[in-house]
């Protein structure tokens, strides 16, 4: 795995992290897929905080210089996805994860552990 992807994926975790979602998962996928190295997954409790989630993240991103190259989902906001080249941001309301579980279907990755520390 590339170490701008682990780093980049850590940091968005922690972004998540800081904005109390009901949960965010790191998971490596890059044995599995050739689409990305890491995927990060984040759990909200209202399609509002779905929305509000991934806009301030995309904010907070593009301040540290890092751009989405694709970016879709915010027209239902039920599940955003943010590709950033290595690392894929799904950001998604309680009910369409529990229906997709898209925790289930990459569950053959390898779970990484989210530092606290400040970044």
């Amino acid at each position: 795995m590339e170490k701008r992807s682990y780093e980049l994926a850590e940091r968005i975790a922690y972004l998540l992290d800081k904005k109390k979602l009901e949960q965010v998962e790191i998971i490596d996928v890059e044995e599995l897929t050739t689409l990305t190295d890491i995927f990060v997954i984040a759990i909200c409790s209202s399609v509002r905080q779905t929305k509000a989630t991934a806009e301030e993240l995309e904010y907070m991103l593009q301040e540290d210089g890092y751009i989405a190259h694709q970016k879709e989902g915010y027209d239902s906001s039920t599940w955003i996805l943010l590709d950033y080249l290595g690392v894929i941001v799904h950001i998604l309301y309680r009910e369409d994860a529990e229906f997709y579980g898209i925790q289930r279907l990459w569950k053959d990755g390898n779970l990484l552990q989210l530092k606290k520390t400040v970044m």
